[in-house]
Formats: structure tokens, sequence, C-alpha cells
């Protein structure tokens, strides 16, 4: 059934079974990749396109009950003045008589979970954080609360782009490409401390060329080698940008290893639902997450200029939030056995409060 949604009847399974484990145990290869079985409404469903008002409070109570229940629901980074009104009051922010930018992207966190359970640490990808900013960032959020940094490119990336922040390193070989040590040592050993409100570890690989990996194959064992030598125990996730390396030896790959395959929204990427629809693309039943990023087929900079402020939402993608549903109904369904991360940017619909705002209202119909 590649390809296709299951049917709710369906007696496929994404659970490997008791031969599968044994077979596994002997040495005598890996579990076979079971179809996953998600049910997905009809994108054209008008409850995805109804216009929701947006009410700061019930969506932080609404977010707050779900977050109980193991289903976390957040944004791709937080310091947009274009919510102002919405998520932050400005005057909260004026120093002097006059609004500061340093005043609000210092402290805005705060006023930000008090809405959100869950946030993407995108910072994270452009440079290592020390454990007193780390100490700053945790000390802003509740118990509970959920952050989903992204590793740092010094890890992620095989060849530095040709861009202005690289300076000397821009078109070289990164020689710390998946190196273990590096993560282990600069990334995660300063999240330690607040380990309980780690959520997910986003390692997002960007687009490889035919200079990176000849094959997908050839990426798919590196990052193998590189996940076992990882401390075990953390919400690790993979984010690809390749769609055609999608495939069942990527996902057996990552199931072997407990990791997550993130369900993407990005140019060159399937839609989530057609990701969700691939077999085996469950690969760690214990934790599911999305991100939802931009929308097949437009680029980040198209987004950002279609977008910007990013103060309302400009072109609603019923699809889209569909998928983040299910995803939802999963962790719910579970009762805690299934945790899920549903991380949203501005550059999806063009306000991501307002597409968890809508995506909750949905899924508070159904509890």
């Amino acid at each position: 059934m590649p390809g296709q949604l299951v049917a709710a009847n369906s007696s496929v399974s994404t659970e490997p079974t008791a031969q599968d484990t044994d077979s596994t145990a002997a040495g005598r290869g890996t579990p076979p990749v079971r179809p996953a079985t998600f049910i997905i409404e009809p994108a054209t469903d008008l409850v995805y396109l109804r216009c929701v008002p947006f009410d700061r409070e019930q969506l932080a109570a609404k977010l707050r009950r779900l977050a109980a229940q193991g289903v976390f629901l957040g944004t791709s980074s937080w310091k947009y003045p274009g919510w102002f009104g919405k998520i932050y009051e400005q005057d909260r922010y004026v120093w002097r008589g006059r609004f500061s930018k340093t005043r609000f992207e210092q402290n805005c966190l705060t006023e930000f979970a008090q809405t959100f359970p869950a946030v993407s640490v995108d910072a994270t990808y452009y440079k290592f954080y020390d454990r007193a900013t780390l100490t700053e960032l945790s000390a802003q959020v509740p118990d509970g609360f959920q952050f989903a940094p992204k590793v740092c490119g010094d890890v992620t990336l095989k060849q530095f782009p040709q861009l202005p922040r690289f300076g000397a390193r821009a078109g070289r070989t990164n020689p710390h490409f998946l190196d273990a040590a590096l993560f282990s040592d600069s990334f995660l050993s300063p999240w330690e401390p607040f380990r309980d409100k780690v959520g997910l570890i986003t390692f997002e690989f960007s687009r490889f060329g035919q200079g990176d990996f000849a094959r997908g194959a050839a990426f798919v064992e590196a990052l193998d080698s590189f996940l076992e030598k990882l401390p075990r125990g953390w919400p690790y996730g993979v984010e690809l940008r390749n769609r055609q390396w999608l495939r069942s030896e990527y996902f057996a790959m990552l199931a072997r290893h407990g990791v997550t395959h993130i369900f993407n929204a990005w140019s060159d990427m399937p839609p989530v639902v057609e990701q969700m629809a691939l077999p085996g693309s469950i690969t760690n039943p214990a934790l599911l997450a999305a991100r939802f990023l931009v929308r097949e087929g437009r680029t980040f900079e198209q987004a950002v200029k279609k977008f910007m402020p990013y103060s309302e939402i400009k072109d609603p993608n019923p699809e889209g939030r569909a998928a983040a549903v299910e995803l939802a109904r999963r962790g719910l369904k579970s009762k805690g056995e299934t945790k899920v991360m549903v991380l949203v940017g501005n550059r999806y619909e063009g306000h991501s409060p307002g597409t968890v705002n809508a995506i909750v209202e949905v899924i508070g119909g159904e509890e």
C-alpha cells in the first residue's frame, strides 16, 4: 500500500511482530518496514477552511489540555513583532517611552510560554548555545514546557553554503559533518540540566547535491554510523530535504535507533500527508513529530516576501491542517503512549499562531 492512506478498518500495523523482534535479536536482519496507518479526512472539508476567531486565553487553555495528554503544539521560533495584539502586548516592551527591540527579544519567551507549551529553537542551528544562555531560556518557561532545538549546522552541513555568515568556511567541506563527539560536547551537554524540557532534538539536513552523496544509501550509511555513537535516551528526530531518499532503508535505519522521522512541509518535499502515508514512516511510535514550514513548490524567500510581517493568515492550507490534526488524534488515542510534537512556522500560512489556533479548534471539538 505504498503512497496510499490506509482505510479505517485496515488490519495493517506499524508495530513489529514477535517474529520480527526475534529475528532482529538473533542478528538475522531488521524488522520489515510496515505501512503507516493514518486516516486523513478530505482536505476540502470546510472544517479546515472556516475562519476561526483568535482568543489567546481560550487557545492557551486548549493547548494546556492537549499538552497534559502528551500532544504539544507550538511554533517555529517566537520573536515576531507581527504577533503584537494576539500573542504579545507591546506595552510590556516599552523602555523610556519607546518600543525596545532588544527588550522584546530578550524577554518575550516568558509571554509566549503563557500561551504555547512548545517551540522550535531555530537559533541553535546557527551557533552552539552555552549553558548560561540555555539557563536564561529555561528560566523564562514553566515546568513541562518543551523546547525543540535544531542541531547546529556545524554538525549537519556537509559543505558550508556560499553565505557571508560562514566567512572563510563558505564553500568548503565541513570537516565535522556528523561528528558525534562535537555534537555531544558542544550541543548536547549544555542541554543536560534542562533535559526534562527538551521535547525534540531536530537534525535538519539541507538538501544534499550529487557532490555530497552519489546515492541516498551512502547518506543512510553515514547517518547510521553517527546515530550509533550518540548518547541514548534523548528525543532525536531527523528532517530530510531530499524527497527521493524517503525510502524503506532510511526509515528502517531510524527505527533501529529509535529515532523519529520528522514529517516536514518544505519547498522540495512531498506534503506531510503523503509522507505520513509512506510505509514505515513511523520510525519511533513513542514520538511523532512534524514541522510545517513552507508549502511544497514555494521557496523560503518567496514565503518571506508573501507573508511578512506574519501578522495574519494569507494562504490557508487545509491539507496540512488535516495532517496535523491526524497526528494529534493518534497521540490522544494512545492514552499517553505516543508523544506528539507539531511545530508550525510563519512561512507556512502567514501567521503560525493562527494556524495552530485553527488546528486546535478542530481537535478541541473531538476531545
